[in-house]
């Protein structure tokens, strides 16, 4: 986020999830989140999805 120079609640308010998911997803804390929500983060940070995913065998 700071490549592209948005706060996390700006980002957050952007793609519709709170603050405390966004900092969830950052930190990879979580399960499984939509695809819309992937499509939103993408489209806010002008980016790939393969630029904010990582392949992990757990």
């Amino acid at each position: 986020m700071a490549k592209n120079k948005i706060r996390s609640k700006d980002l957050a308010e952007i793609i519709g999830i709170t603050e405390a998911n966004l900092s969830l997803l950052k930190n990879g804390k979580i399960k499984g989140f939509k695809m819309e929500t992937l499509e939103k983060l993408c489209r806010a940070l002008n980016c790939q999805p393969g630029d904010l995913l990582e392949f992990s065998e757990e």
